[in-house]
């Protein structure tokens, strides 16, 4: 096949092209830059900012797409580095227009919100001709993290293993083992069979430059292993840690949260995680670790609502 083409647009054989992809919504246009290779080989997807406020995956992208030469690329590489324009420009995680997270949108619809049809788009046009998603996320503004990534766990062996092997070469600590099924690269994994991560680097509504370049790595890394671009690069990866099993807790009251852990914090069954108090400075409700484990991410903003994520943590017991 000499020629590539997505949505109409067309790139031949070791050619590089900035197109401007477009879910039929006014205002959301999504930068892309298609990459041909001149050998046959996967099709890979790269993606950044489905949430619009996490900015260190956007420049790891925006320079992976500006250094990668057409010439020794196997296979094809698409690379967008701002899914959720609207979002961006609007300095929100979510789809303004309806409030839509595309991290738990999929399948969407056709015909239905913002949010909706950018999920349609993905499972109509762009999935289908994908071999693996790397998808770039970071901590939002008020959720401070320590890398790890999610690889899917519930889409079969062969999805399972592929994800996990790719997992093992980043340079990011914790792989969690994710039962998700309707985010961007989770839906892929479980109704279609694409393997994919989604990594997690950066937090605090920052672009760190150290953030960028370890992002910018494990692009080239994850490039390499899939057999679609050469990388020369020999240093050792950090250690890793595959958890099982993570609890996702939750406010059981809308309040004031103090946190009482940091990410990467490592904790023990019943230390406090932290306490939601009222306006009178009456705790409301603490919250104690269910066993040992490590910290992912926690939510650092003083105002909570009922329902909101607290903390992640990954359960030691079921660690490897």
């Amino acid at each position: 096949m000499n020629t590539w083409t997505i949505c109409g647009q067309a790139v031949a054989c070791g050619e590089k092209k900035q197109i401007m992809l477009t879910a039929d919504i006014a205002g959301c246009e999504m930068p892309a830059v298609m990459i041909k290779g001149q050998k046959p080989g996967k099709t890979v997807l790269i993606t950044a900012a489905v949430h619009g406020d996490e900015y260190p995956g956007i420049i790891a992208a925006i320079r992976a797409a500006n250094e990668i030469d057409p010439a020794a690329v196997t296979g094809q590489i698409l690379i967008i580095p701002c899914v959720n324009t609207a979002g961006f420009w609007a300095g929100s995680r979510y789809v303004p227009s309806d409030g839509a997270n595309l991290n738990a949108n999929y399948p969407g619809k056709a015909d239905g919100t913002a949010g909706e049809r950018i999920a349609d788009f993905f499972v109509r046009h762009i999935f289908p001709q994908t071999d693996f998603i790397i998808d770039l996320h970071s901590g939002s503004a008020m959720e401070p993290l320590t890398p790890c990534l999610f690889f899917p766990d519930t889409a079969g062996d062969v999805v399972r293993q592929a994800a996990k092997a790719a997992a093992c070469i980043t340079d990011i600590p914790y792989l969690i083992a994710s039962t998700a099924t309707t985010g961007h690269y989770s839906y892929a994994a479980s109704a279609l069979k694409i393997p994919g991560l989604l990594l997690e680097r950066g937090h605090s509504g920052l672009c760190e430059d150290s953030w960028v370049e370890a992002y910018y790595r494990d692009i080239r890394l994850l490039l390499r292993h899939l057999a679609v671009y050469p990388y020369n690069d020999n240093k050792a990866v950090c250690p890793k840690k595959v958890f099982h099993k993570t609890i996702y807790l939750s406010a059981a009251h809308a309040g004031l949260w103090f946190p009482a852990i940091t990410a990467n914090a490592a904790v023990k069954e019943g230390n406090l995680l932290g306490r939601m108090e009222d306006f009178f400075g009456n705790t409301i409700a603490e919250y104690r670790a269910q066993a040992d484990g490590t910290v992912f991410y926690y939510r650092r903003g003083l105002a909570v609502k009922q329902g909101q994520e607290l903390v992640a943590y990954g359960l030691e017991r079921y660690a490897e």
